[in-house]
């Protein structure tokens, strides 16, 4: 009965080098490459991040300078700046937290 190689032929040597060769350049390539693509995967958030917060920012705008618009007298305006916490220039802005628990406290009084 004849019996069949159940081997295969291994290839040669300088083929078997070639292969490992390859797979050492491609580990090489993407250890080069993984530091380039988080930087860019972190700028493109961060961009992404930066570009939501100019379209809230253009809309706040807008919609001041339709309040602008609408206003009809200085004291109004002024009011209204003081609502969103702007100051004049020269004042010096304070900010006091814990009104309304003192209120309760001194409620009494």
């Amino acid at each position: 009965m004849l019996r069949m190689a159940t081997r295969t032929k291994r290839p040669p040597k300088s083929r078997l080098l070639l292969r490992w060769a390859a797979a050492g350049a491609f580990v090489v390539v993407a250890i080069l490459y993984y530091k380039p693509a988080r930087t860019y995967l972190h700028t493109r958030n961060a961009v992404a991040t930066r570009a939501a917060e100019v379209r809230k920012l253009r809309r706040q705008h807008e919609h001041l300078q339709r309040l602008v618009a609408a206003s009809t007298s200085d004291a109004e305006l002024a009011r209204e700046a003081r609502r969103l916490g702007l100051v004049k220039p020269g004042e010096q802005l304070f900010i006091v937290k814990g009104i309304n628990r003192w209120l309760k406290l001194n409620a009494d009084d």
